[in-house]
């Protein structure tokens, strides 16, 4: 049985990547931290007892289900969204932006990097992340648990709920989609 200062280290060592991982899902910064809370929240609350060793597997698991729950509930709110907005819209109204896009890193990790290799850094991430987004949502699930959280295939099947090979065909579709993609746009890594 796992300590409480256990399951807290599991939690710390895994928000960014899970905030991370989210954000690309659902594509809402509020909602991927919506998603990562209440993931750890159910871990914490009904898997807190089990060994440490299976917390990774059922957080992803866990994690994987609250973002598929936010989707579905996401898709049915734009339905309705989309059939008022035409009551709503007037004429002239701006769109206020958005502040997150001031926001420095917390680590101070990028002070040593000269603009120039930050700007072409961030804008590079940009675009990988751009076209992470483009990929259908079972290949961008894949793609996450295998070379962002580095789980192996075994591990990343369980957590969606798939085969192995079902794992695999994703993963090379998504990287296949994304070298085609960066490439298109004079990228090559």
């Amino acid at each position: 049985m796992a300590s409480d200062r256990e399951l807290n280290a599991f939690l710390a060592s895994v928000e960014r990547r899970a905030f991370k991982q989210a954000v690309l899902l659902l594509r809402d910064d509020a909602g991927a931290l919506d998603a990562v809370q209440e993931a750890m929240l159910r871990l914490a609350t009904k898997y807190g007892d089990k060994p440490a060793g299976e917390w990774p597997m059922l957080f992803q698991r866990i994690l994987q289900n609250v973002v598929r729950d936010m989707l579905r509930r996401q898709k049915v709110r734009n339905l309705w969204v989309s059939m008022w907005s035409g009551f709503r819209q007037r004429d002239g109204e701006e769109d206020a932006g958005d502040p997150l896009d001031t926001l420095e890193a917390a680590d101070e990790s990028n002070l040593r990097l000269s603009p120039e290799k930050l700007a072409g850094r961030d804008e590079l991430l940009g675009i990988i992340e751009a076209e992470i987004e483009r990929l259908p949502q079972r290949q961008r699930e894949a793609f996450m648990m295998r070379y962002w959280e580095d789980m192996d295939t075994a591990e990343t099947a369980a957590a969606m709920g798939c085969s192995e090979g079902s794992v695999k065909t994703h993963c090379s579709r998504a990287t296949k989609a994304l070298a085609a993609a960066l490439k298109a746009k004079g990228i090559e890594l």
